[in-house]
């Protein structure tokens, strides 16, 4: 494989990239006697936009996908756009064109995939105009992140930045309210105001934010926790404060 193609694999991932980017394919790689009701529809658009497809047995898919569950399709295709915070500026003023308000979400080293794909897919359903993380010590777009995403990856930008604090008090500087999840603080997430320009920032799994993130922070909220456990899932928690956003901006 080239160094600059990629490797997508799921269904839900491959589909999504085919309707968003089709001249990104190179080849699709389909699993041999797999031709169902799921499958189809992959099969239909590559057809429709002339992308080569080559049928293999399950052992050549499985080594390229390293054993992660591919379900019958991988696509190779060209990289597509990384962002940096000099973009930043120019994502926020398209989501200004539409009328929108910055909603943004900072990722403060989540370094697990599946982790990082469930939050892509969190953010999109939520209306996130782009994820911002750190170069160092977080998880990049792969394979398996898109395949968690199950399309999100393709319509949600993933900002890599050099550092985060500094990129934090430029947002500032904008105007956007930065919100920090911490367990520490006693100010509930549904006890302050969460409408207006606005960036939610969740800390690594297990660590939290770094001191120098969470002091950046213009406000540090917690979800109030009844049972035993102490902390959730970071993408579960992410699913629950955007929403909690959400739920504000619309009321």
């Amino acid at each position: 494989m080239a160094k600059n193609d990629e490797l997508v694999f799921g269904i839900h991932a491959v589909n999504a990239l085919i309707k968003r980017s089709p001249e990104r394919f190179i080849e699709l790689f389909l699993l041999k006697g797999r031709d169902d009701e799921r499958l189809k529809p992959v099969i239909n658009l590559a057809r429709k936009y002339g992308i080569a497809t080559q049928v293999v047995n399950r052992k050549v898919l499985d080594d390229k996908s390293r054993g992660e569950q591919h379900q019958g399709v991988i696509a190779r295709v060209k990289a597509g756009k990384t962002y940096s915070e000099n973009d930043l500026d120019e994502l926020l003023q398209q989501a200004a064109e539409t009328g929108e308000q910055p909603f943004l979400l900072i990722l403060d080293g989540v370094t697990d995939p599946h982790n990082l794909g469930a939050c892509l897919r969190n953010a999109d359903a939520a209306g996130v105009q782009a994820i911002i993380v750190p170069k160092d010590n977080a998880a990049r777009l792969t394979p398996t992140v898109r395949k968690v995403a199950v399309g999100a990856a393709e319509t949600v930008p993933l900002v890599q930045v050099t550092n985060l604090a500094r990129t934090m008090k430029q947002l500032q500087q904008m105007g956007i309210w930065i919100i920090g999840t911490a367990g520490e603080t006693d100010t509930c997430l549904y006890d302050i105001k969460l409408s207006g320009p606005m960036a939610l920032v969740m800390g690594a799994e297990g660590k939290g934010m770094r001191r120098l993130t969470r002091e950046t922070c213009d406000e540090l909220v917690k979800l109030p926790m009844a049972g035993s456990v102490s902390s959730l899932n970071v993408s579960v928690a992410t699913g629950i404060c955007l929403f909690e956003i959400v739920r504000q901006r619309r009321s």
